[in-house]
């Protein structure tokens, strides 16, 4: 039997949607497949890398992809929402097929200014929420594996 298909969304698919996808395989491969997708696909910001690599989270293996990528190709169980600007602009595609949609907007941490340190602070947080999140959504609590 197949599992159920999450599709993360967001702007660009250069951090938050590609951190949440990171996040669902590590805690729950073996009970959902997950993908991620943009509006504008970019490349994945290397901060969002370097952020997840600090928790020993490797994203290798994973790129930017449009949405178009997934339109009328794959039937998604959920389409979780990452991005106010996303929510507000999301293909109306998806609802058709009976995906759940739910959507957890959260801050873009590309947008950040200042020093390094300040960026990073700003993937960092925007990676804890999303971490906080896919636990809840699991059901799995504070903990981290």
């Amino acid at each position: 039997m197949a599992k159920p298909k999450v599709l993360f969304l967001c702007t660009a698919n250069s951090a938050r949607s590609q951190m949440a996808e990171a996040f669902l395989r590590k805690y729950a491969s073996d009970r959902f497949d997950a993908y991620s997708a943009g509006l504008e696909a970019t490349d994945i910001h290397p901060y969002a890398r370097k952020v997840m690599a600090e928790i020993g989270i490797d994203m290798a293996g994973q790129r930017a992809k449009g949405v178009s990528e997934f339109l009328g190709k794959m039937n998604p169980a959920y389409v979780i929402i990452v991005c106010e600007k996303v929510r507000q602009r999301c293909p109306t595609a998806f609802p058709a097929t009976g995906a759940t949609m739910i959507a957890w907007p959260i801050g873009d941490p590309a947008e950040a200014e200042g020093s390094e340190e300040d960026r990073l602070n700003k993937f960092r947080q925007a990676r804890d929420q999303l971490d906080a999140r896919i636990r809840e959504w699991l059901g799995r609590g504070d903990e981290r594996e």
